[in-house]
């Protein structure tokens, strides 16, 4: 959420962002709305006060003009329910457009309105060269017995899989392998709940707008979080931290569940886009200062690059376009891994900066050393997801025989293990 003084003094700079990010919303009837409540405020004010002063005097008068007194009393308290009912309409309208107003895109973020229009910015690795014809992801698991997406669907329905044998193991050695590389750089380990309330959804930005895409459990009225931020960011929400407790870093560990409304027919082949996943998910919470914010992207960013290169996958970096951001996005960037299978590569990791749009709906804040409260920033980053990380893994490291070899990084999770062959004894 903006800062309300912020969109009266920038509209045109906001109105450029919503259109920059393809985003439809009527600024013009928020300010509206803002006038009318500010006016409409003036007059309940000035009611209230000339009660309060009717009051005291009424106290010492006597006779008709006690009665003319308090008749006007009457009139002013009258009018002053009505306004209050007005003025309580006003405010929850403007609300529901707050909540929709995006914040602008930084000025070096494309435009665009899809993946297509994204910029890549750098590139790291070749991607692999066979001198066989590479198996996909879906036909290595199946002749590895890694996974079993007919069962997955037969129990829970489509986009579901099973993981088994080493394929189960890749995936736990993944996740421990990125939440030990942000332990090691000052990352508080957090498990985090996945069952949210709704405040948590519309703080984190995801609500309005996102619950086709969310899984509710509408007896309790809690959803399952599509991401650990989710929780990880409403940590705090409604506190009032110190500035030197900032920055938090921190790493959460999570199922996340998403519903892909709207994505069917779209990568439905293995576990490229699905229903349920596990993920390590780098949050930071800083001071309000946007060189701090944009440094902190940068870090988290890197440290992303990093676990990547330590399992020594080919990968491009890209600046999303405007249009293929989210709301409170200030500008997002993706790494896209090489999965020899699409012939090109595809998003494994997201890294956001969002400014104080997260902390202001959920109402996180610090106090300065000077006194003064602010609203925090917020970024956050994928360290790993998996299984889709499991794509460009057993597709690059992929061998004519048909097994696979184990990243040298992931080795001591997997107790030494170098190579997952077919019909591997050791699950036999």
């Amino acid at each position: 959420m903006l800062d309300l003084a912020y969109i009266r003094e920038h509209a045109e700079e906001v109105k450029r962002g919503a259109q920059r990010k393809h985003i439809n919303v009527d600024i013009d009837r928020l300010l509206d709305l803002d006038n009318q409540r500010r006016s409409f405020l003036r007059e309940v004010e000035s009611l209230r006060a000339q009660k309060n002063s009717a009051s005291t005097r009424i106290a010492q008068l006597q006779g008709e003009e006690k009665k003319r007194a308090i008749a006007n009393m009457k009139d002013a308290a009258a009018r002053e329910k009505t306004l209050s009912a007005d003025l309580k309409q006003v405010e929850e309208a403007l609300e529901l457009l707050m909540l929709a107003v995006p914040t602008p895109p930084a000025e070096d973020v494309p435009d665009g309105v899809d993946g297509t229009d994204s910029k890549p910015i750098r590139t790291w690795g070749m991607p692999a060269q066979f001198s066989f014809t590479p198996l996909d992801h879906v036909e290595l698991a199946e002749k590895l017995d890694l996974m079993d997406i007919p069962r997955g669907t037969k129990v829970s329905g489509a986009r579901s899989y099973y993981l088994k044998n080493e394929g189960a193991l890749l995936h736990w050695a993944v996740c421990r392998f990125a939440l030990d590389h942000l332990v090691r750089k000052g990352f508080t380990p957090m498990a985090v709940p996945v069952l949210v309330k709704r405040e948590a959804m519309v703080g984190t930005g995801y609500f309005p707008g996102g619950e086709d895409q969310a899984y509710k459990i509408p007896e309790d009225d809690l959803y399952l979080i599509g991401t650990a931020e989710v929780s990880l960011c409403a940590f705090h929400q409604d506190e009032i931290l110190g500035e030197e407790e900032l920055p938090k870093h921190y790493a959460g560990y999570s199922s996340c569940f998403r519903r892909e409304a709207g994505t069917y027919g779209k990568d439905t082949r293995g576990i490229y886009r699905i229903h349920q996943f596990d993920k390590v998910e780098q949050v930071i919470i800083c001071k309000n200062d946007i060189q701090t914010s944009i440094d902190a992207q940068e870090f988290i960013q890197a440290n992303a690059e990093e676990i990547v290169q330590a399992l020594d996958l080919p990968y491009r970096v890209v600046v999303v376009a405007a249009g293929d951001m989210g709301q409170g996005q200030v500008k997002k960037y993706d790494i896209e891994t090489w999965m020899p299978s699409r012939g090109g590569y595809g998003e494994t990791h997201s890294c956001s900066r969002f400014y104080e749009f997260q902390a202001r709906r959920l109402n996180l804040r610090y106090r300065a050393k000077s006194g003064e409260v602010k609203y925090c920033h917020t970024l956050n980053n994928t360290a790993i997801a998996s299984p889709r990380i499991l794509i460009p893994i057993l597709e690059n490291y992929q061998r004519a025989d048909g097994s696979v070899a184990v990243p040298q990084a992931l080795r001591p999770y997997l107790g030494g293990m170098e190579v997952i062959v077919p019909k591997n004894p050791r699950f036999s």
